[in-house]
């Protein structure tokens, strides 16, 4: 049984956030979701309650029908909602993100970064005008760097296997010329044999600028869900700074799964 954790606090971030997650994992018997609201004054806890009654009875009229409300108060969101990651022994955390300003930034898209930071669990973060059709190809990007020890390969095949959806492993770098460097030819053919029988396709390209060349890449190609390795500590390429995940987050037209390396 996998376990899916939605944070609400019923604006409509979160609460396109859920919807979107409802219908994605519609039908799947294997999957529980459990809704959680955080509140910080007692006297919300009835009208919490209420939303989310009203909440649940709407997803489950979307094909969900295992569905657990859990209510708490609390002050520290990230706190509260990584105790409850390793309680229910959540296998992703569903989070809505608001806007490309910087206002919209700081009050919305801070707490689902932080999550993202904490590495408790793979988080999937929904745009504000996402509508989920179907998840049928992944976009999975790449440094190249060390793959065999950095990617998450057990858990992006279960990605995979989830969605049964196409993989496309993408590098952005102005090294790309002509052909590509023998390293990156070494490091491509260690990555196709990771994920050789989901007949991976693989693309190299030569822009400096990382998120345009994504957003292009995702408009061109269909693409459905985006897959990233976000690396919070000191020594990483660049394309896989902090402030290079979270302008992609901001930036993303589609789902962004963040998935740490070696899961």
């Amino acid at each position: 049984m996998k376990t899916v954790i939605i944070p609400v606090d019923f604006s409509e971030t979160s609460l396109n956030a859920a919807r979107f997650a409802a219908q994605m994992l519609s039908g799947r018997s294997d999957t529980r979701i459990i809704l959680y609201s955080m509140f910080d004054d007692q006297d919300e806890a009835l009208t919490t309650d209420t939303y989310l009654t009203s909440l649940k009875t709407e997803l489950e009229l979307k094909g969900n029908k295992d569905i657990e409300c859990i209510k708490e108060l609390a002050d520290d969101l990230i706190d509260s909602l990584e105790r409850l990651v390793f309680q229910k022994a959540a296998t992703l955390v569903v989070m809505g993100i608001t806007g490309k300003s910087p206002i919209k930034q700081m009050l919305v898209g801070s707490n689902t970064l932080k999550v993202v930071e904490k590495n408790i669990c793979p988080v999937m973060i929904i745009p504000p005008d996402a509508n989920f059709n179907d998840i049928n190809d992944i976009l999975f990007t790449s440094d190249f760097q060390n793959v065999e020890s950095s990617t998450p390969v057990l858990y992006i095949k279960s990605v995979l296997d989830f969605f049964k959806a196409n993989l496309h492993i993408v590098n952005v770098s102005n090294q790309h010329y002509v052909s590509l460097t023998e390293k990156f030819q070494e490091e491509r053919a260690q990555m196709l044999n990771l994920f050789k029988e989901y007949n991976p396709e693989f693309y190299f390209i030569g822009m400096n600028d990382f998120h345009e060349a994504i957003e292009q890449f995702v408009k061109d190609k269909s693409i459905d869900l985006v897959l990233t390795i976000p690396r919070f500590h000191s020594g990483i390429s660049s394309i896989f700074k902090p402030s290079t995940t979270k302008k992609l987050v901001y930036h993303s037209t589609v789902p962004v799964l963040a998935a740490h390396e070696q899961m």
